[in-house]
């Protein structure tokens, strides 16, 4: 028996009736031979791991660009984050944690430079619109190597419905989706009390009341809930579900809309459409990008700017847009 064979057995032995089991994936676009050391969801979790467009989610926008602080989050600290808090809850409800983690660190891949900012301008620029959703699993499934990353319908599934009117066909794309959100609501809040936007004390009382009036009490109270709550459906009671919307349109209202932390998202549009425009007029600057094709320009323009960091689109606007001061060699 390999050691696969083995892990394998002790999915079948311990895991939940709910759970995905390793052994019963539906398997890959593209089969490959299976690995005797490692069940399917580790494989496409080490995939994802050791890929290109997971080490740039460093350098992308959370909620503030480009900031200077050391610590606030970044798209890759927020993708752990929620990997985080996914696992936990996934281990309580003895889930696949394999998958959970592959979905999780997976499902924001697609991201635009600039947060949902560069989403939104991204969305106004190409004609047939932009989902970050959408475009993670495009990511792993054509923009990754010769034959994308290859990954288990399932990852495939959790990635593309963590967000969005489709809920995954898992419990463990369910979990992440759930962990998405608690972690974003968590983590931003934690990020503009850092950046003095606002104050614990700022925060609903009908939430903290139910919630918790820190950091960890409220993920500790969220995570509990949904392990307490969860079985045949990953949900939360009526009343911390509740709590939690309400705190999230707390956020859209105080920080996410409006707030001083995105007065600089007002020129992000133009720094896009720039670069848009001008790899519109100059396809042939891609050639070497994946999927290149001088019949689908427009798709190939998006993805390349789709996968730039912040600093590398702002890099390359000052390339082709600033002029550089003359001296003589």
């Amino acid at each position: 028996m390999t050691v696969r064979e083995m892990l394998e057995l002790r999915e079948r032995e311990t895991l939940s009736k709910w759970a995905c089991l390793s052994e019963n994936s539906k398997g890959r676009k593209i089969e490959i031979p299976p690995c005797d050391m490692r069940m399917c969801f580790q494989r496409d979790k080490d995939r994802i791991v050791y890929s290109k467009s997971f080490r740039r989610l460093k350098h992308k926008t959370q909620v503030f660009i480009a900031p200077l602080g050391d610590h606030y989050r970044t798209r890759l600290t927020h993708t752990l984050e929620v990997a985080q808090i996914a696992r936990t809850i996934s281990r309580a409800l003895r889930l696949n944690e394999d998958l959970t983690e592959a979905i999780a660190l997976g499902h924001d891949l697609g991201h635009t430079p600039f947060g949902h900012a560069g989403e939104r301008a991204l969305d106004k620029l190409c004609s047939f619109g932009f989902r970050h959703n959408e475009q993670s699993l495009r990511t792993v499934r054509y923009l990754e190597g010769e034959n994308g990353l290859n990954l288990t319908l399932e990852v495939e599934d959790g990635i593309v419905n963590h967000v969005g009117d489709v809920s995954p066909s898992t419990r463990e794309g369910k979990v992440v989706r759930l962990s998405d959100k608690i972690a974003f609501i968590n983590h931003d809040i934690d990020d503009a009390t850092r950046a003095d936007l606002l104050s614990e004390d700022d925060l609903p009382k009908e939430c903290t009341e139910v919630l918790g009036t820190n950091h960890s009490m409220r993920i500790d109270a969220l995570v509990r809930d949904c392990v307490k709550m969860s079985g045949e459906d990953i949900k939360l009671s009526q009343d911390i579900q509740a709590a939690m919307d309400k705190l999230e349109q707390f956020m859209f209202d105080k920080v996410y809309v409006d707030s001083e932390a995105k007065q600089e998202e007002t020129k992000v549009f133009g720094v896009m459409e720039g670069l848009y425009n001008y790899f519109m007029a100059h396809p042939e600057e891609l050639k070497d990008e994946p999927l290149y094709s001088p019949d689908n320009k427009e798709r190939i323009v998006c993805d390349y700017i789709a996968g730039m960091t912040d600093s590398f689109c702002v890099y390359k606007y000052n390339e082709i847009f600033i002029p550089v001061s003359w001296h003589k060699r």
